[in-house]
């Protein structure tokens, strides 16, 4: 297993993290995902142990905290040789200040993710969304005190706009707070979104990218072919709701060339797909996801090989996609604004 410096720390992890979100399946949206209960997930876990993961994501909205419980069941005697990462700010009652980046919320939501995780202490923990209601320094100076209270290890920002953690990020850096090391957020091959503005701010602050959703939300698994609708699996149950829109032409074009360098390297077309994302700047690590331990297997396979100059730029470009203004408009100035994937 490779390991990169996760973003603006010092802390080591591997490039290949194990998402949780199919742990539990308590409503209908997670459901979709999985149903994974503490005796497959203790599987699952060891052997992504055997296998050099030993970083586990989820967070207190996944099965409404039942994610979080069965992670840290199947962990007990194991802790230590485990990284987890969890996140809060999603609604997780309806109570007014059940929801939100308050300092009232993120204090009560880490402690909550402790008891349910079993641990004394969280290594990554993520606001999961921007909260534009309460003061980005509340919010920093409640993480700041988690991290000197060694309840927290390291922050980091999800899905957040490029201003917001911008914002986040000088603030930090006034006040002398603890400060975002990584961003979590989508890219995919048919997700590029990311490398319009949070990838250059991520190179120019240091900001590490660990990326969700690597496959296109279950687009890139190879079950989708021309024609052909998928008949397992998580999109057949309904699995892409919640997920980007995705132009049908287009993803049959990207799908087909991923089966041609499938053939061309002898992998699958979800290992090329995230050995794509290994190129990137600013990519430490990818969160993959798995039902069982087949798929969890093929997801493995995606590192310890590389695919060649040509076959990433074919990717790129059956992928390219216009930008967004401004974005558009800069890319006729690329001498004075350079950017560091080609669109």
């Amino acid at each position: 297993m490779e390991y990169r410096r996760f973003g603006g720390s010092g802390l080591m992890v591997p490039v290949l993290s194990f998402g949780t979100g199919t742990f539990g399946g308590t409503n209908e949206f997670f459901s979709r995902w999985g149903q994974t209960d503490v005796d497959e997930a203790r599987r699952l876990i060891d052997l992504c142990l055997d296998h050099g993961v030993n970083f586990f994501d989820t967070a207190d909205t996944y099965s409404q905290g039942a994610s979080e419980e069965i992670l840290g069941q199947a962990l007990k005697g194991k802790r230590q040789q485990a990284l987890i990462s969890t996140k809060g700010t999603f609604p997780v009652g309806s109570g007014p200040n059940d929801v939100g980046s308050s300092r009232y919320h993120i204090v009560r939501a880490a402690e909550a993710s402790l008891k349910r995780l079993g641990t004394d202490h969280i290594d990554v923990y993520f606001i999961h969304g921007f909260d534009a209601l309460t003061p980005v320094e509340e919010t920093l100076r409640a993480l700041d005190d988690l991290v000197t209270s060694g309840k927290i290890g390291y922050i980091g920002a999800s899905n957040f706009s490029g201003w917001h953690l911008m914002k986040s990020l000088a603030t930090s850096e006034k006040h002398g707070l603890a400060r975002y090391v990584a961003y979590q957020g989508y890219y995919s091959l048919i997700g590029r979104d990311y490398e319009w503005e949070l990838m250059p701010l991520g190179l120019d602050q240091g900001v590490g990218l660990m990326v969700w959703s690597p496959l296109g939300w279950g687009r890139l698994t190879g079950k989708i072919r021309r024609g052909q609708p998928p008949r397992e699996g998580r999109l057949a149950q309904g699995g892409e709701v919640g997920g980007p829109r995705v132009d049908e032409a287009y993803l049959h074009d990207v799908v087909d060339l991923l089966d041609e360098i499938a053939q061309e390297t002898g992998k699958t077309i979800p290992q090329v797909a995230l050995n794509w994302l290994l190129a990137k700047p600013t990519v430490a690590n990818i969160v993959v996801g798995a039902r069982n331990e087949a798929q969890l297997k093929q997801n493995l396979g995606a590192v310890g090989w590389s695919l060649t100059e040509d076959q990433i730029a074919r990717l790129d470009a059956a992928s390219r996609r216009e930008p967004a203004y401004p974005y558009w408009h800069q890319k006729g100035f690329d001498s004075r604004n350079p950017k560091p994937t080609a669109w």
